[in-house]
């Protein structure tokens, strides 16, 4: 079961979500998007709260509301975070979280540290919390599925602007063929008409040496 909420409408159509337990979260850890910000109480037990960017977006452009929304369903659904002032809520890209064989399950750690960013959360903010509850939605989706079909359509996109580039670089290649026999023309041309002049002043000489023989 995964859990989905919508962010402020005024900062634009973003989806949060989390998963029901560790189970879920491991699932959500293994077939998360590019565009996916997790959050998670830092040195607590809490849900692992996840934020679905716009494609194109990195965790820079998160907005300010958008953030604090996040933080402050992260806190509520931690049971030590959620009695407790002054908490810090991590986040930070999914593709830095870090999953080994070692660990439990539902547990992460990060290949770059500095990736990750800190936020203090003063206290619970019961109406930001019970906006975000108004727009929950319980789904059970195929996680892998879905990854799968982005994968898909990404691969397609991929092939389709190779195709684009392939297309472009042939049509400049021609026309630079086409500006080279043009080139090469005018230059025939102009070595034509060169030789055309000397070839009747030539002429014009004989007819001349003519006519004074004549004379």
């Amino acid at each position: 079961m995964v859990f989905y909420f919508k962010a402020r409408p005024e900062a634009g159509d973003y989806t949060i979500f989390m998963g029901l337990d560790k189970f879920e979260n491991e699932e959500l850890i293994k077939y998360g998007f590019p565009e996916d910000v997790w959050f998670h109480v830092d040195k607590m037990s809490s849900a692992h709260v996840y934020l679905r960017l716009h494609r194109g977006q990195s965790f820079d452009d998160i907005s300010e509301g958008v953030l604090e929304d996040c933080a402050q369903l992260v806190k509520a659904n931690s049971i030590q975070g959620n009695k407790v002032n002054n908490v810090d809520v991590v986040y930070t890209p999914w593709s830095n979280l870090k999953k080994t064989a070692s660990m439990d399950v539902g547990q992460v750690g990060f290949h770059n540290s500095k990736m990750v960013r800190t936020i203090r959360v003063e206290k619970r903010v019961n109406e930001i919390v019970n906006r975000l509850n108004k727009t929950k939605v319980e789904r059970t989706p195929d996680l892998r599925a879905e990854r799968e079909a982005v994968n898909a359509a990404e691969r397609a996109e991929r092939k389709q602007h190779l195709r684009e580039k392939k297309k472009r670089e042939e049509i400049e290649r021609l026309e630079k063929e086409k500006q080279a026999e043009m080139r090469s023309y005018k230059g025939l041309m102009v070595t034509d008409k060169m030789t055309s002049n000397k070839d009747i002043a030539s002429r014009n000489k004989s007819l001349q040496e003519l006519e004074d023989d004549f004379m």
